[in-house]
């Protein structure tokens, strides 16, 4: 299994990169939110991939994030009916944090606004990734409509990670607070969490 690349970036079109590892060329298929964060041609170049084998070929997909990788491999493993395509079409017409929202929100109007996904895949997206996905994307994406000083983004960080461990999204934050006014502004992320667990 490919896991990522590392090299010199050849080209890139808003569909596609090709990366130059090594003096072989490696034709990746990414979505818009990873071109968008590609260096210019001739920069060095770290892409996260998933390889998929089929019969006929064995097709490279590159992400610029763990998250978008992660999504993708969610849509693809999680929802019937989604293929390689409509996950890269997802990732190109709604970033992460505003998709994670949409499900969790039951946005459905949203999610069938992107290319090659209607009505019924964004439905079924819903229905399916909406235990996956649960309160932290609602909190992520309405996080992520405003921008976050770096404290704000410390403490975002650490309820996230609390509500990923079970924690409902009050308790987290109330958690989280009190932790950050014993241990101070310069507490880590991780250090926060661990207080809270403690705490807990």
């Amino acid at each position: 299994m490919i896991t990522f690349l590392r090299g010199k970036l050849v080209e890139s079109l808003p569909t596609q990169a090709i990366v130059d590892v090594n003096g072989v060329g490696y034709e990746v298929l990414i979505p818009l939110s990873s071109f968008d964060k590609l260096p210019s041609p001739g920069g060095d170049v770290t892409m996260l991939t998933h390889l998929a084998v089929r019969e006929d070929a064995h097709v490279l997909y590159g992400f610029m994030t763990s998250a978008e990788r992660d999504l993708f491999r969610l849509l693809i493993n999680t929802v019937s009916g989604i293929g390689p395509k409509i996950a890269l079409n997802v990732l190109s017409g709604m970033n992460v944090p505003a998709f994670r929202g949409a499900v969790a929100n039951g946005d459905v109007k949203s999610l069938s606004q992107i290319s090659g996904v209607g009505r019924k895949t964004a439905e079924r997206i819903v229905v399916e990734l909406k235990d996956k996905v649960g309160a932290a994307g609602a909190w992520e994406a309405a996080s992520d409509q405003r921008s976050l000083s770096a404290g704000d983004q410390k403490v975002n960080d650490a309820v996230l990670a609390l509500m990923a461990l079970g924690f409902k999204q009050p308790d987290a934050h109330e958690s989280v607070r009190a932790a950050l006014a014993v241990l101070g502004e310069t507490a880590t992320v991780e250090q926060l969490v661990r207080a809270c667990l403690k705490k807990g």
